[in-house]
């Protein structure tokens, strides 16, 4: 062992005491461990060998179709991998040969319509626990058969125990929760626009179901942060849910929970206040459920700023000691860092003055808190000299469009012209997380460099007559647009519908909701039925709907969709790069090295080399001095870097791009890093397979 090693590894001793035994296998879904921290002590496979990876195995799931995605992280426990698909079953695989031990589909009675997301599954005491729609089920981890004393007949239906009526809430989870002692804890999924069931943190009681404690995130009568809402606001107002996933201190026994906006996200007329507890990262008490601290990254947020990850639960070396920190990403491009007990931040955080809306109703907050430190790591604003020069047309469209709207940086007001959001809705960091290094304090982040652009629209006033295409405007031209073209993928168009759907199942879909959807079961049948005339014959019915208390038609404004700011051949309107990997060290808040993540093959192949581009999907640092990432949308690639400077050292093209946060684990004595490669973000293809590498034997 060299000494640059040997220092390395005492400052390894110093940061983690209790040696690194949790860190050689992945039996947490997102983060390897509870600390959500993506690190790996495993180095068989290393600098100087990963260009000799190989394919290990491949098992196709076979549940890819068109706009499908696969964002799964799967665990391993004794030799065997737990894993979703696209059309959400659960799958058990050999971890060494990738060979399939048993399956579950949570669909197979009732139909299942759309698409889902699903980023893990959780093991505890021989049980697998996921979510399917409103369902938490538990599956024997030998069978695949559900539990019967979980729940009835193996699942609860998690809309019990909100607090509201059943029939209006429509709720699920994307993201698995954690496990502390006998408890399940678990975020949430709900509408983004009124009406929402509330973002409650719950735990579940892992034998029965039960639910044990609940922590409210929109405060009800008496309990902290009730004032910064309207005084009936718990009753009616949805959303501050946590939606990307926790990370747990098991020692203290403290959950970390980040949670997103409150609903509607981009219009807060009916909701004047902070919004405590919306934005915020909150240190619970995990037998519980009672707040230890928390901080508010955004107040009154009416930009979709929602907390994007876990936080990653670290340790830091400042003045030569030890000291336990949460570091959280931000889609704006920032991260907090606060000591783990106190809520304290460890590095200054500065209340920055912004401007007033001009929007009747709206009342935005005077101010918000920017770390000073570490820098940021996407762009803060758009102008200009910011936009793409690939080709004189393009700059001279997008320069035009950029003068028909506000471009002032951060936290400027959303309005009818049009306000860009830089970064974008996406990003900056996203729920694929970030990679901490406990070896050099590094943090490792892939961002987003997209503008989006956000225009409020009048919805159809509540009380008057309405048609079935005011309905569909005032319900859903908020994701697919008043013209009905969406944003494919992820809000797919609506035109030409009746080629692709019958009216029962549209109806179902509306009902029901599917994947990103929710259900619209607030909705009365004679506006369900209008809506499916329009959007299947065109047909314009006119009439008076029965509307229900706190319904989103009772807004005045929505948005006219999701809309990235694009040049006219669809690539970004920004200058590259369009997406970046990012290291910063957390003992000094600075940047340690930052380079361009991804690329377009078509003009890669013009010799427009190394733009970027759009990445979901996390990374994975290893003890071999690696770190292993996929996500980018474009080029199907999976990655490994030299940790310590970002040199590219080993790539390979995936079946379809890898949208999702790699596994890394040891079976019988050989390393081995897995990625579902799924794909069917922005338009690229969709796949539905595991890829998993290893080194050939020789080379071990």
């Amino acid at each position: 062992m060299n000494m640059l090693h040997q220092s390395r590894f005492a400052a390894l001793l110093l940061l983690c005491p209790a040696g690194f035994a949790q860190y050689r296998g992945w039996s947490v879904a997102g983060g390897g461990t509870p600390e959500g921290i993506r690190y790996s002590q495993l180095s068989q496979v290393n600098r100087n060998n990963v260009k000799d990876l190989r394919v290990a195995w491949t098992f196709d799931t076979g549940d890819a179709f068109n706009g499908s995605e696969m964002q799964c992280n799967p665990i391993v426990v004794d030799g065997v991998l737990y894993a979703t698909t696209p059309k959400l079953r659960v799958i058990a695989l050999d971890a060494a040969k990738g060979t399939l031990l048993w399956s579950f589909n949570p669909f197979e009675v009732e139909k299942a319509t759309g698409g889902f997301r699903n980023r893990g599954v959780v093991f505890a005491k021989g049980r697998i626990y996921f979510t399917a729609r409103n369902w938490l089920y538990a599956l024997d981890a030998r069978t695949g058969k559900p539990v019967a004393e979980f729940g009835g007949s193996g699942r609860v239906d998690m809309r019990l125990g909100l607090g509201r009526a059943v029939a209006k809430i429509s709720i699920s989870a994307t993201s698995p929760g954690v496990v502390y002692k006998d408890l399940l804890i678990l975020g949430s999924l709900v509408s983004e626009d009124l009406p929402s069931s509330p973002g409650d943190i719950r735990a579940f009681d892992l034998k029965t179901g039960a639910q044990r404690w609940s922590f409210h995130t929109i405060p009800h009568p008496g309990e902290f942060g009730y004032e910064t809402w309207p005084k009936d606001g718990w009753q009616y107002l949805g959303g501050a849910n946590s939606w990307a996933g926790l990370s747990l201190d098991e020692k203290r026994g403290i959950v970390y929970v980040p949670t997103g906006s409150a609903a509607f996200d981009f219009y807060g007329a009916n909701r004047h206040g902070d919004n405590l507890f919306a934005n915020c990262l909150l240190a619970l008490k995990a037998d519980t459920g009672e707040r230890v601290w928390h901080f508010q990254t955004v107040k009154h947020d009416v930009w979709d700023r929602d907390l994007p990850a876990a936080p990653s639960l670290v340790t830091l070396i400042r003045d030569g000691k030890r000291v336990d920190a949460v570091a959280q990403t931000t889609k704006s491009g920032f991260v907090f860092v606060f000591d783990r007990e106190t809520g304290k931040p460890l590095f200054p955080i500065e209340e920055r003055a912004y401007p007033a809306s001009d929007i009747e109703g709206e009342l935005l907050a005077r101010t918000q808190p920017l770390p000073a430190a570490p820098p940021p790591f996407a762009r803060q604003s758009l102008g200009e000299a910011d936009l793409t020069r690939r080709t004189p047309e393009a700059l001279s469209l997008v320069t035009d469009r950029l003068r028909t709207v506000r471009s002032n940086g951060q936290f400027t007001p959303p309005s009818l012209q049009g306000t860009i959001v830089f970064p974008g809705f996406d990003g900056g960091a996203e729920w694929g997380g970030a990679a901490f290094d406990p070896d050099s304090g590094l943090l490792y982040v892939n961002s987003n460099e997209m503008p989006w652009i956000l225009r409020l629209v009048p919805r159809s006033p509540a009380g008057r007559r309405v048609s079935g295409r005011s309905l569909y405007v005032g319900h859903c031209a908020n994701c697919h647009k008043e013209d009905r073209t969406g944003s494919p993928p992820g809000f797919p168009s609506l035109v030409n519908l009746a080629q692709t759907r019958s009216e029962a199942g549209v109806m179902r879909i509306i009902r029901n909701g599917a994947g990103r959807m929710p259900a619209f079961n607030h909705l009365d049948e004679w506006s369900l039925n209008v809506i499916v005339r329009y959007l299947m014959k065109g047909e314009d019915i006119e009439g008076v709907a029965t509307r229900r208390a706190a319904s989103s038609g009772d807004l005045k404004y929505s948005t006219d969709g999701y809309n990235k700011f694009l040049d006219p051949d669809g690539y970004p309107a920004v200058a590259p790069p369009w997406g970046t990997l990012n290291a910063i060290d957390l003992n000094r808040g600075e940047i340690r090295w930052r380079i361009p993540f991804g690329e377009f093959p078509e003009l890669a192949a013009k010799g427009m080399r190394d733009t970027g581009t759009e990445n979901y999907g996390g990374p994975v640092v290893t003890a071999g001095g690696l770190l292993f990432i996929g996500a980018t949308n474009h080029d199907r690639k999976f990655r490994a870097y030299d940790k310590d400077t970002g040199k590219l050292l080993w790539e390979t093209l995936l079946p379809a791009a890898g949208n999702a946060t790699p596994a890394v684990y040891e079976w019988k004595g050989r390393q081995y890093i897995v990625i579902a490669a799924g794909g069917g973000k922005s338009g690229a293809p969709s796949g539905g397979a595991y890829v998993a590498f290893t080194l050939p034997e020789r080379t071990q």
